[in-house]
């Protein structure tokens, strides 16, 4: 799914060719998750691809093509295949999925098979898994916030319709817990808001967390959900959030809804690629990835955003883990390039026990202000946001300096600041993983914790904002 989509029978090919495809038998080779099928002519890339065996039908894709012989991804993976019991039938056309309402509420495998025992989904018409190109010059600029319902990324890093904002984490940390209460809160100002989210690589225990912290949004029909367990074959991760953006897009740009997608893990994603890429022979880059990765992430993050004349948007929240927290790794590097900002967990923040671990001040959302300020969220809350920030900046300063000369020898400012990062960590950003906050909540909780400071140092925010918002008396005690 990494090369152009070029399909002999154009994107109007019938969903089925039936007896007019021809089956082909010249079964060359078998390479882990690959058939290489001999004797094809005018097989295009990225087509679909249906193996007939004794057990049943199972799908693939075209990855590559030499000469006379094409390479066959199978999604099922081919186990149990042996060259002359198998009949590849080429679809005529690149990979397409139905897309539609049907979708909401459901729970499927990460190839788009029910999991909840209902019927397959159906749908008005199908889409092509790759997604279509999106000419720049439609593109309506990101505004508007999606509420998170999470004080930390609502009132620091908000995330805006058609934007795309990762979460930079590291194993042991509560990316999965934060992805899911996303998942399960969000909202935005939109008549119709869903959330399509789309688990890749994950175990069966982290599988049925999901499962059962997204029920609730799942039965009123307002979620759907993609799960890829690491058990599953490579192939049908790379497979999965090219599903969950296609049903995504007709939700947004076709049903006028404001979709979240939400993928967790992007670098399980990755490797996926990477063993697919090695299957293939394909010249290895760095530190064994293929060279392409950049722009095969790009295929995905780009489908986010919103359309000229068009009501709906897709906005995009993938979760990727930093193998030992290395932020220069392929995966992390390549998706800062392309998206809009990231949020950042740290291990330290979390040994302090709080929830979630956000490094408020490595965590940036470039189009903050296309979403946060007057007539979108509040008129403060712009101006709160930055001095909260530099508050926070100025209290590490004072945290570094009480470890060198002790917090007793620190003048009275510094040890206010000190006092301030406990009010912040306690009463902002920690919250439990089933508490939803309002933005205004989160905000007046950001002008009680910023009390705890002397009304002097308060100079990101107007005077009038001070005398409004300030808790009262509380600035009496600094003034």
């Amino acid at each position: 799914m990494t090369g152009p989509a070029v399909s002999r029978a154009g994107t109007e090919a019938p969903a089925v060719l039936a007896a007019a495809r021809v089956a082909h038998r010249d079964i060359r080779a078998i390479r882990g998750p690959l058939l290489v099928v001999g004797g094809v002519e005018g097989v295009g890339w990225d087509e679909a691809v249906e193996v007939a065996t004794s057990a049943g039908p199972r799908h693939g894709l075209v990855l590559d093509l030499d000469e006379d012989r094409a390479t066959v991804q199978v999604f099922e993976g081919t186990e149990g295949l042996a060259p002359g019991a198998v009949d590849v039938r080429f679809a005529g056309r690149p990979l397409h999925l139905e897309v539609g309402t049907g979708w909401l509420g459901r729970v499927c495998n990460g190839r788009g098979a029910p999991l909840d025992g209902g019927p397959p989904v159906t749908g008005g018409r199908s889409a092509p898994v790759a997604g279509w190109p999106l000419n720049p010059v439609d593109r309506e600029p990101p505004h508007e916030p999606v509420v998170t319902g999470v004080s930390a990324i609502d009132a620091l890093t908000t995330l805006v319709r058609g934007q795309k904002l990762p979460i930079f984490s590291v194993a042991g940390l509560p990316h999965l817990r934060l992805a899911t209460q996303i998942a399960a809160q969000a909202t935005s100002a939109g008549e119709q808001f869903r959330v399509v989210f789309a688990a890749l690589g994950l175990t069966h225990a982290d599988i049925a967390y999901v499962r059962d912290r997204l029920e609730g949004r799942t039965a009123t029909g307002e979620l759907v959900l993609f799960l890829n367990a690491a058990d599953d074959p490579a192939i049908e991760r790379i497979l999965t959030p090219r599903l969950a953006l296609t049903v995504a897009e007709h939700l947004a740009f076709e049903e006028g809804a404001d979709v979240l997608v939400v993928v967790s893990d992007m670098t399980n994603y990755a490797e996926a690629v990477r063993e697919v890429s090695a299957a293939r022979r394909e010249i290895p880059a760095r530190r064994g990835y293929p060279g392409y990765l950049y722009s095969d992430l790009a295929s995905l993050y780009e489908r986010c955003g919103r359309v000229r004349g068009r009501a709906g948007s897709v906005t995009v929240v993938p979760v990727l883990t930093m193998p030992a927290g290395d932020v220069t790794h392929p995966v992390p590097d390549l998706t800062g390039y392309i998206t809009e900002g990231q949020i950042v967990l740290s291990p330290e923040i979390d040994a302090r026990g709080v929830y979630p671990p956000l490094d408020t001040l490595g965590s940036l959302s470039r189009l903050m202000r296309h979403g946060a300020g007057p007539g979108r969220t509040r008129e403060d809350h712009l101006d709160v946001a930055a001095q909260v920030l530099a508050a926070l900046a100025h209290a590490r300063q004072s945290a570094a300096l009480a470890e060198l000369v002790g917090a007793s020898a620190l003048g009275e400012t510094d040890r206010s600041y000190l006092a301030y990062r406990e009010a912040v960590e306690r009463d902002l950003l920690d919250q439990r993983d089933d508490e939803a906050r309002t933005l205004d909540d989160t905000l007046d909780r950001a002008w009680r914790a910023l009390a705890t400071l002397p009304r002097h140092e308060l100079t990101m925010v107007s005077p009038e904002q001070v005398a409004r918002r300030l808790p009262s008396g509380e600035e009496d005690d600094h003034g």
